[in-house]
């Protein structure tokens, strides 16, 4: 994984919070407050919660948080036919948008997350 694309994302998106929290401390504190309450473990696992905002990346075309969601429901347990039904699940909401999110960009997160490959065989640049 090392240099890849998804990796390159997971450090820019680091690079961009950290950035954010010496731009505007007080709101960036209050910003990752509420985003570390709503991923606590509540009525929905924090594995479900994961799964929806992968859902959510999917159909907002929001790269990082296609990828960054992804790492977070694998890291809580969730397999990847659990992820890739989600984001199917934005599919059946947003139509060639989502589905093309699905089948290129998750698919690559999926198969770097767990060290794979494609199911072709091959790695698709972005």
């Amino acid at each position: 994984m090392e240099g890849s694309y998804v990796e390159q994302a997971l450090q820019e998106y680091k690079e961009g919070v950290g950035a954010f929290k010496k731009d505007l401390p007080e709101i960036a504190h209050q910003y990752m407050k509420f985003t570390e309450a709503c991923f606590e473990e509540g009525e929905l696992s924090v594995k479900n919660k994961h799964l929806i905002a992968v859902a959510l990346g999917v159909m907002s075309n929001d790269e990082y948080c296609i990828i960054y969601h992804a790492k977070g429901a694998i890291d809580q347990g969730a397999s990847d036919r659990e992820i890739m039904e989600a984001a199917a699940v934005a599919g059946a909401f947003g139509g060639g948008l989502a589905i093309s999110q699905t089948v290129t960009l998750l698919r690559d997160v999926l198969d770097e997350f767990r060290g794979g490959a494609s199911p072709a065989g091959q790695r698709i640049n972005h």
